[in-house]
C-alpha cells in the first residue's frame, strides 16, 4: 500500500477534500490520509510515498522533517530543498535572465541590524546606499514588500522618497523590496500542478480578499495561449510542483508579479467552488501519479536552472 500524506495547519476546506477524493477514487493500492508524525529518527523513512507539503514555511520541525523523508524516498510537494534556497528578489532575477517580464526592482538592506551584528558586520556595504539610483530605476509609486514570505503581510504602497524613508524604519530586521507598480488593465491568478496543468484565474488583488476571485477579465484565446506558456517556463524554471503565478497585463504584456507559492491559497471561501473543485481534483490526480511512478530513490522535482547549474 503506498499512502499520500497531506502537511497542514489550520486550514481544513482543502486538505479534507484532497484527502476525501483520493479515498474516493477506490484505487488499488493507494491510500490517503493526514500526515501524522510521532517520532523524527535520522534516517528512517517517513512512511509515505507522496507528501503535499501546506505548512512549513511557518514550522522549521516540519521543514527539516521533509528533508529527510525526501532523502529516504517520499516524493515531497514541493521540494524542501529548493523552497529553503528560494526567494523572491532571486526570482526576479532568475526571470531577467530567461526572459520572462517582471516590475524593476532592488533588494533592500534592513533597517535595522540583524541580532548579534554590528557596524563593522557591513564593512562592504555603501553608507548611505545611492538611493537616488534606486528610486530612479524602480520609480514612484512603487511597492516594498519583505524578499521572502507572504500573504501581504508587511506592503506598503510608497508614492514618494519621504514615504519610503518614513515606512522602511517601520520594517525593522526585515529584508525588503522595493518594485516598481505595474498599473494593470487586466490580473489573474494561476494555479500551475505538476509543470503542467494550468489553470488562469481573473483576480482583481485590489478586492477585499474574499472578493479577489470576483473579477470579469476575460483573456482572447492567444493571451490566455500567452498566459500559459510563461506559467510553464516559470515553473519549469524553478520546479515547483504546486504553485501560482500572478500576472499583471499592461498594455497587453503579463508581467509576473508574484511566482513564488508554493503552497497557494485553496480555501474554498476565497478561490470559489469551480477553482476550489479543479485544484481538489487536478492535486489529487497529480500525487496519485507521483505515487504510482514511486520506486523508491530521488522522487523530487528540480528546476531547469538547479538541473543546468549542476550539469556544467
Amino acid at each position: 500500500m503506498k499512502k499520500i500524506g497531506i502537511l497542514f495547519g489550520k486550514e481544513r476546506s482543502f486538505p479534507e477534500a484532497f484527502v476525501q477524493r483520493i479515498n474516493s477514487k477506490n484505487i488499488d493500492g493507494i491510500t490517503a490520509e493526514p500526515v501524522r508524525i510521532d517520532k523524527a529518527l535520522q534516517g528512517q523513512p517517513s512512511g509515505y510515498s507522496v507528501i503535499i507539503d501546506r505548512i512549513s514555511q511557518d514550522v522549521p520541525f516540519y521543514r527539516t522533517w521533509l528533508k529527510n523523508a525526501a532523502l529516504t524516498g517520499t516524493a515531497v510537494i514541493n521540494n524542501p530543498f529548493w523552497w529553503s534556497a528560494d526567494d523572491k528578489y532571486f526570482n526576479n532575477c532568475l526571470m531577467t535572465q530567461i526572459g520572462v517580464p517582471v516590475p524593476k526592482t532592488a533588494i533592500l538592506p534592513s533597517h535595522d541590524r540583524p541580532d548579534d551584528t554590528s557596524d563593522e558586520s557591513f564593512s562592504n556595504l555603501a553608507y548611505p546606499l545611492d538611493w537616488e539610483g534606486i528610486f530612479g530605476e524602480v520609480g514612484f509609486p512603487a511597492y516594498m514588500k519583505p524578499f521572502a514570505g507572504g500573504g501581504w503581510k508587511n506592503v506598503y504602497k510608497l508614492h514618494d522618497k519621504e514615504e519610503f524613508f518614513e515606512k522602511h524604519r517601520e520594517t525593522g530586521q526585515l529584508v525588503m523590496l522595493l518594485q516598481e507598480e505595474i498599473v494593470f488593465e487586466e490580473y489573474y491568478r494561476c494555479y500551475c500542478i505538476g509543470g503542467k496543468h494550468v489553470r488562469i484565474m481573473p483576480y482583481e488583488p485590489r478586492n477585499p480578499h474574499h472578493l479577489r476571485y470576483v473579477a470579469d477579465f476575460t483573456p482572447s484565446a492567444e493571451k490566455l495561449q500567452e498566459m500559459t506558456n510563461i506559467v510553464l517556463k516559470i515553473n519549469r524554471y524553478l520546479g515547483y510542483d504546486f504553485n501560482t503565478v500572478e500576472l499583471a497585463l499592461r498594455n497587453g504584456v503579463p508581467y509576473a508579479i508574484d511566482f513564488c507559492n508554493p503552497a497557494p491559497d485553496a480555501d474554498i471561501k476565497s478561490v470559489g467552488a469551480e477553482n476550489f473543485e479543479w485544484v481538489v481534483e487536478t492535486a489529487a490526480s497529480y500525487a496519485i501519479e507521483k505515487a504510482q511512478a514511486n520506486n523508491g530513490g530521488d522522487n523530487l522535482t528540480w528546476g531547469e536552472y538547479v538541473k543546468g547549474s549542476a550539469g556544467k
